[in-house]
C-alpha cells in the first residue's frame, strides 16, 4: 500500500498522456485554439509563421508532459528513500519515458486524426531526460548550500 503513494501519480499522469493522444489533442484540434490565440499575440505574422509557432507549442507540450513524467518516475523509483538521488533510479526513469514515448506513439497509430512519429518518441524521451538532468542538479546544489 506504500508504494501505491509513489505510483500513483505515475499511472495517473500516464493517463493524461494516453488521453491527450486522442484525436481530442490532434493539430486540427489545437489549432482551433491555438491559431486564433496566436492571431491575435501576434498579428503581423503570416500563415505558416503561425503555423511554425503552433507547432512548436506542440512540441513543447511533449517535452513539458514527459519532462513531468521522468520526475514522477524518479520518485517513485526513490520511494521515499533518505538518499536523495541515485543513477539507478535516473536510468530506470529514462528507460520509462522512453518506453512509454514509443508505447504513445504506437497507440497514436491507430487513431484517425493522429500520426506517429519516431521524431516525437525523441523529442518526448529528451523531455525525461531534461528532468533527470533538472533532479541531479536540483540535488548537487541543494547538497552544496548544506556544506
Amino acid at each position: 500500500m506504500r508504494s501505491l503513494k509513489y505510483w500513483l501519480p505515475v499511472i495517473i499522469w500516464m493517463g493524461v498522456i494516453f488521453w491527450m493522444s486522442t484525436g481530442m489533442f490532434s493539430y486540427e484540434q489545437t489549432s482551433r485554439y491555438i491559431v486564433p490565440i496566436l492571431n491575435f499575440l501576434f498579428p503581423w505574422l503570416v500563415p505558416n509563421q503561425i503555423d511554425m509557432l503552433h507547432e512548436l507549442i506542440r512540441k513543447s507540450a511533449h517535452i513539458t508532459e514527459y519532462f513531468i513524467l521522468g520526475s514522477l518516475l524518479f520518485y517513485a523509483f526513490r520511494s521515499g528513500s533518505k538518499q536523495k538521488w541515485c543513477l539507478r533510479w535516473t536510468m530506470y526513469a529514462i528507460i520509462g519515458v522512453v518506453l512509454y514515448a514509443a508505447s504513445d506513439e504506437y497507440h497514436q497509430s491507430f487513431v484517425a486524426s493522429r500520426t506517429a512519429s519516431i521524431i516525437d518518441v525523441g523529442i518526448d524521451s529528451a523531455g525525461g531526460l531534461l528532468s533527470q538532468i533538472a533532479i541531479a542538479l536540483g540535488v548537487r546544489t541543494w547538497e552544496h548550500k548544506l556544506n
